[in-house]
């Protein structure tokens, strides 16, 4: 199995591949319906997560959604 080097939020870091963006967030403690995603420039809508593929140098901003009143 290899690993992928991505960049989460300006951070460096690894994972192993083969990786959709939805088991990548839930291997960072993340519900994926808790997130807002955007992939290589690109906003992802929460029904794609499991359908989309993360590659090598793949550049993700992960946004909490933070509910308060």
């Amino acid at each position: 199995m290899a690993d992928l080097q991505l960049t989460a939020n300006g951070q460096p870091l690894m994972t192993a591949a083969p990786c959709t963006l939805e088991e990548f967030l839930v291997r960072q403690g993340l519900l994926p319906r808790s997130v807002v995603v955007e992939l290589n420039g690109e906003a992802v809508a929460p029904s794609e997560f499991s359908g989309r593929w993360l590659t090598d140098g793949a550049r993700l901003e992960i946004v909490k959604i933070v509910a308060g009143g």
